[in-house]
């Protein structure tokens, strides 16, 4: 059986508790995806900036 029917039964509470669930999943999700595609940047970035001071402490 399908959730969206039992919907119309729940309490206004247990509505709030679901909807704050799925936008927290939805938050960690986007998180995630960003975190994967970002990471590799992030590391880069900061390999170079420590050759950068290691080369400016020279």
């Amino acid at each position: 059986m399908a959730l969206l029917p039992r919907w119309q039964y729940m309490t206004d509470e247990s509505k709030a508790l679901v909807k704050r669930g799925a936008v927290s999943v939805l938050v960690l999700f986007v998180a995630a995806f960003l975190l994967r595609a970002l990471l590799p940047w992030v590391l880069l970035a900061l390999i170079a900036w420590f050759v950068w001071s290691w080369m400016n402490r020279r």
